[in-house]
Order: C-alpha cells, then structure tokens, then sequence
C-alpha cells in the first residue's frame, strides 16, 4: 500500500492566534477537496494559537490537523515554561515536533531527552514528528549518513514497535534550514532511504515500508515535486512557505501531484 504524502507547517514563533485562523481558513479553502484523500495536511503553530486553530478547525469540520512545536517530559507539576502531553491532547492535537534542530541547538537537546519526548506524545495518542540532521561540517565530511543514524537510533530509543508505527521522521539537514539552500532531491533519497533501512533493522521491514519519512529545509512550491517524487521521501516539514494559507495550499498540491505519478 503506497504511503500517503504528509506535508506539514511549521511555522515555528510566527503568527499571533489571530493571525492563524486566517492563515487556517485561507489554506483549507485552497487546497481543492479532491487532495483531502491525496495528500495529509498539517499545521504545527505556535503554542498560543493552538487553541483558536482547534476552534475553528472543529467547528467547521477542516480536513487539516495540527499539532505543537515541543512538549515536556513531565506529566505536571513545577515545571515553568513548560507544557505537558496531557494539555496538548486536550487541545485536540494530532501531532508533535520533537528534537528540532532549533531546540537540539539553543536548548541543548540530545537524542535522549528527545526521545522521552516522543514516548511523552505518545503516551497521550499523539503521534511524534521526530527531527534528525547533520550539521554543515558533518556534511562537508561526508559523514552524513552515519550521523543521521545514529540520531535516529538515539531519538527512537526505547519506543516499541508499536509506538514507532505511530511516529513520522523529519530529515532536516541543519545547513539547510532557513538558509534558502536546499538538499538535492538525489540527497534527501539517499538520507532518508538510510533511514528506512535503520528502521527495518530495529523495527521490520513493515514498519519501515510503512512509515512516513519527510525532508525539511527551505522547501518551496517550486522544488517540492522534485524531492517528494523521490521514492523513500513522503512528504516535507515546510518552514516560511507554510505562513501564507494559499501559497502553502499550492505546495500541498504539487506534492500530492508529484506522489501520484512518482
């Protein structure tokens, strides 16, 4: 059974809530209803708009999920700052980020603490979009591909089989994000079929075939077909072209389109 095409935003510390329910409305009016079944589409917003993009995503019936940037460890308690699995389930959140290379890099995040954080979303039925990449010097050292699978084999520790059937991969190289440079498509196949290839062996062959691995950085409309028509990528973690609700329904399209006739 092929897999569905995921695209999701993140739109990482933009767009107050106001600002989101326009941003939501323009995209779920966009996107075609025929590309519902094509293509899932999410939003990941700031933590602050989460509960107004519930709003109106439940209350007009969208075909789009959401989900949050970042959860805690903890379940409650003296944490400051901090959010639990059990308030973001309450806000009906499907998915969580966890481990970007933003928080891995201005909060020290390692493969462990990343890890506990998958298992926290999962606790509470959510499913984790786990991030991994390698920094530019690692790239440079053509280490790579070591590198990320030894990321993804820290930042899965301890999750079942079970749970792993339930979690999204996000390649990120780290020289990429934000950066407007962009990983050939020929690089995110060779990435990403290596982590399919280390999921086979800590999970199986199932598991593997079936689960949803994305690349992120600096995708746009224009270079979305290219890398999602590659076999082992099933989608992109989009950054600044998910802030416009119709410039990201276009891309949601063309990565639907390019799924379909890979």
């Amino acid at each position: 059974m092929a897999r569905t095409p995921f695209i999701a935003g993140n739109w990482k510390m933009n767009l107050n809530h106001l600002e989101a329910i326009g941003v939501v409305q323009k995209l779920a009016f966009a996107l075609p209803k025929e590309y519902y079944d094509k293509v899932d589409v999410a939003v990941i917003p700031p933590f602050t708009d989460l509960r107004s993009v519930q709003t109106l995503v439940e209350g007009d019936k969208l075909g789009v999920t959401y989900g949050a940037q970042d959860v805690s460890v903890h379940e409650s308690g003296a944490y400051t700052g901090e959010i639990s699995s059990s308030m973001l389930a309450k806000l009906g959140c499907t998915w969580v980020v966890v481990g970007h290379s933003e928080r891995r890099d201005m909060h020290a995040e390692d493969d462990e603490l990343v890890a506990k954080k998958a298992k926290a979303a999962l606790r509470e039925g959510m499913n984790p979009i786990v991030c991994v990449g390698e920094p530019l010097e690692v790239r440079e050292a053509e280490e790579h591909v070591e590198y990320v699978v030894s990321q993804v084999k820290g930042s899965l520790a301890n999750l079942t089989n079970a749970e792993l059937a339930k979690t999204v991969i996000a390649y990120e190289p780290v020289w990429a994000i934000g950066t407007g440079k962009v990983a050939s498509a020929a690089d995110a196949q060779e990435v990403c079929a290596a982590i399919r290839e280390t999921i086979a062996e800590i999970a199986d062959e199932t598991i593997a075939k079936e689960m949803r691995i994305l690349y992120g950085g600096s995708v746009k409309a224009e270079n979305v077909a290219e890398i999602v028509g590659k076999p082992d990528v099933d989608g992109g973690l989009v950054g600044g072209a998910s802030l416009d609700g119709e410039a990201f329904a276009k891309l949601c399209a063309l990565a639907a389109d390019a799924a379909q006739n890979a």
